[in-house]
């Protein structure tokens, strides 16, 4: 039997209450997955995130207390490790873009079936993996409008990666903690619309951001 330290702990985070039960009902069908807290408003969603610390939370966009945006910088600073998925109606490339922008692990519509939601949960676990599931429409819209730009500190991650560096040998290089890069790889994937360490290389190569790749020098890894 999996025990609740080796369950993937989620916090619900939604206005109506019967959309919580039914989400904590399906989610509780899965052995692996664990819902340790549920919050109606912004307010409680900080709470509950502070106190639980859970590895993912579901948020939803229209909430009481606050906006999207605050809501989710207030989940961020009480929780950094919680990887955070959009669970929504709406389907807006603006809206998809600004939360991307703030490193955002998932977007999904609400119409999407249980087996996509669960493997979005699973999915999202995995280092730098952002998944979405909008319409092509809000996808293509959502792209940057302007060439991405990456901090220094995120480049000299992502070139370190580019060398197949490990997060253990990258954060000692750096004299970061390993949840720390893989922040940086996180906000790196998002930025370039990559979906792994070897994407972002290219994309990154491919927008002038980094060098090609050396002769002699592996590639990077998934």
């Amino acid at each position: 039997m999996v025990t609740t330290t080796d369950r993937v702990t989620i916090l619900l985070v939604d206005d109506h209450t019967l959309f919580r039960q039914g989400l904590r009902e399906m989610l509780s069908l899965e052995d692996d997955l664990a819902v340790v807290g549920e919050a109606g408003d912004a307010e409680g969603a900080v709470t509950i995130a502070a106190e639980s610390r859970p590895d993912i939370i579901l948020l939803d966009v229209e909430m009481p207390g606050g906006t999207v945006m605050s809501t989710l910088q207030a989940i961020r600073r009480a929780s950094p490790e919680s990887r955070v998925i959009i669970l929504t109606m709406h389907d807006g490339a603006q809206l998809l873009q600004g939360l991307l922008a703030l490193g955002i692990s998932g977007y999904l519509l609400k119409n999407v079936t249980r087996e996509v939601l669960v493997s979005t949960v699973r999915s999202c676990l995995e280092e730098g993996r952002v998944m979405l599931s909008v319409s092509r429409r809000s996808l293509a819209q959502a792209g940057p409008s302007k060439p991405a730009t990456l901090s220094e500190r995120e480049l000299e991650v992502l070139t370190l990666a580019s060398q197949a560096r490990s997060n253990t040998q990258i954060a000692r290089e750096l004299r970061l903690t390993e949840a720390t890069v893989k922040r940086h790889l996180r906000n790196v994937f998002a930025k370039l619309g990559a979906v792994s360490r070897i994407d972002a290389v290219n994309k990154a190569v491919a927008a002038s951001l980094l060098p090609s790749p050396q002769a002699g020098v592996p590639p990077a890894s998934e």
